[in-house]
């Protein structure tokens, strides 16, 4: 092998390993490209997942109010249920004595 046909051979060597790099390169590009579709459809779903976070906050936080009001009127209501049973107690025993009284006499 004479020098020219080395230089030559070498060149073909080199570009086939360019060309052949190139291609892998373009490749690599070509499936790993984020599309613009893509992109669109990741903000699309950023955006409905923040709504639903939203959604979530004002759902948790009427619970929260609506538990609190639940609550007092709770407190309310057994209250006056306790109020209601000294009431009741304390016309039974008025009712006693007067009919202690009655018989009494």
């Amino acid at each position: 092998m004479n020098r020219t046909e080395f230089i030559l051979t070498t060149a073909i060597i080199l570009f086939v390993a360019f060309a052949m790099g190139w291609f892998a390169n373009w490749l690599v590009h070509r499936f790993t490209r984020v599309r613009q579709s893509d992109v669109a459809d990741l903000d699309r779903m950023s955006q409905e997942l923040h709504e639903a976070e939203e959604t979530r906050d004002q759902a948790i936080t009427y619970l929260q109010q609506r538990e609190a009001e639940l609550t007092n009127q709770l407190n309310q209501t057994e209250a006056e249920l306790r109020a209601a049973m000294e009431g009741l107690r304390e016309a039974r025993h008025e009712a006693e004595e007067l009919r202690m009284q009655l018989h009494g006499h």
